[in-house]
């Protein structure tokens, strides 16, 4: 996966955030992409337990990777990302937390991971891909924010093909993604995984599902299955209580 050709402004300055209700601090670029609910609901999602081991494919600043480690202590994380002042963001996220033995993070494309990239074989796989195909998009002027938003030289269905690849049987490969791609996410790992789990993110109930997460089995056979997914917001627009668990309380999503 390729930068665009226009760079963003040296020495960009950064703000230092809070996530799960102030258990997770995280610095992160002021402009460009910002870090909102996508990783924490899919931190949330990751069937994890202590001893196992993730990766976190774009990992960014670490954001999804941090909330994982905070909400399951024992289980070793390790995030790869294209971007080396967000891998480096990342690493100092880390330490912030007080996590750099759980989570570590490694600058790299995913096309060819670098050499210090170990196991070869995950527990799980999570990921937050670029949504938008490039086709289709006019690239943002931030090169962090159209890398992390718009698909560069990899489309969809071969990021999730690494993701799949990455990932020992019969471990799971969990992706959050826009609804209007579902079609794209299913056909891509469907090739290989089973027991896929369709978990809708409502905006409030009654409305559309504009995000969804979905779960694959590596090496697994049985059907697809749509869940009954989260309402995020009330009519009020605060948080539902269901999902204040989540990205308050660190509470595991229950696909």
């Amino acid at each position: 996966m390729t930068a665009p050709t226009s760079p963003d402004p040296p020495a960009a300055a950064t703000t230092e955030d809070a996530l799960l209700g102030g258990h997770v601090q995280l610095r992160q670029p002021a402009d460009g992409y910002r870090v909102a609910i996508d990783p924490i609901l899919l931190a949330a999602a990751v069937p994890a337990h202590p001893g196992e081991t993730i990766l976190d494919v774009g990992a960014g600043v670490g954001a999804a990777a941090l909330c994982l480690a905070h909400r399951v202590p024992g289980c070793q994380v390790t995030g790869i990302e294209v971007q080396p002042a967000l891998a480096a963001l990342a690493h100092e996220n880390a330490a912030l937390n007080g996590l750099s033995k759980a989570v570590r993070f490694v600058a790299g494309d995913i096309t060819a991971p670098p050499a210090n990239l170990k196991p070869v074989a995950f527990d799980h796989v999570m990921t937050n891909p670029p949504y938008l195909r490039a086709a289709d998009s006019r690239i943002p002027p931030s090169s962090t924010k159209a890398i992390a938003t718009v698909e560069q030289d990899i489309d969809l269905a071969s990021w999730l093909s690494i993701c799949v690849r990455g990932t020992k049987p019969p471990g799971t490969v969990t992706v959050i993604h826009r609804a209007d791609r579902l079609d794209d996410v299913v056909q891509a790992l469907s090739a290989s995984c089973g027991a896929l789990i369709v978990y809708p993110l409502w905006p409030k109930a009654g409305a559309d599902a504009k995000r969804l997460i979905v779960r694959a089995t590596v090496g697994r056979e049985t059907p697809l299955r749509l869940s009954a997914g989260l309402i995020l917001h009330q009519e009020t627009g605060t948080y539902t209580p269901a999902a204040q668990t989540i990205l308050r309380d660190a509470a595991a999503l229950d696909l």
